[in-house]
């Protein structure tokens, strides 16, 4: 249990150092901060091969969502010096969260409706409070363009992670009524 709450505010300290730090155009808080965090759950990991192999998909998945909203121009980062490419307070970002998919964040492998429903409405809502609270983020006018392609790219990369997540972990399902089926 202290693992996961562990888990669980040290991703959301760097959530909160990466915007923060972003919004005032510093990258060095969001990176410092997710090595740290991914170090130390990785050190504290049961499987820290899955986690391994989850960090790099995550980071591959930043390329494309991040990459592509901020290519067609309906989303723009702060503190962006690779101009379309996804800037590393972004990585650092997906990198801590990948981070949760084997620990805190794991009742998304019970079903895969569950990662879609997250990625595709509650993960915008992680960028327009980046927006709207550290001015890390902006949307181009209609901003919903933006949220709808954050949420849609976030809609297929989160099952993909949590398929995987699953598969490394060789997990039974966490259902709970594995007993109560005859």
């Amino acid at each position: 249990m202290a693992r996961t709450w562990a888990n669980v505010i040290g991703n959301q300290v760097v959530w909160l150092c990466a915007v923060a730090g972003a919004g005032r155009g510093w990258q060095w808080p969001a990176l410092l901060a997710a090595a740290l965090y991914v170090a130390s759950q990785l050190m504290l990991s049961p499987q820290p091969r899955v986690d391994l192999r989850l960090l790099v998909l995550a980071l591959a998945c930043a390329w494309l969502v991040d990459g592509l909203a901020a290519a067609s121009g309906s989303v723009r980062y702060a503190a962006a010096p690779l101009g379309a490419a996804p800037p590393p307070w972004i990585m650092a970002l997906w990198a801590a969260f990948a981070m949760t998919l084997t620990s805190s964040m794991r009742f998304l492998q019970r079903h895969l409706l569950l990662p879609v429903l997250f990625g595709l409405l509650l993960a915008p809502l992680a960028y327009l409070s980046a927006a709207r609270g550290f001015d890390a983020v902006q949307f181009r006018a209609p901003a919903w363009h933006g949220v709808v392609l954050l949420g849609l790219g976030w809609s297929v990369a989160l099952p993909l992670l949590c398929v995987v997540a699953r598969r490394g972990c060789n997990a039974p399902p966490l259902d709970g009524l594995k007993g109560a089926r005859s």
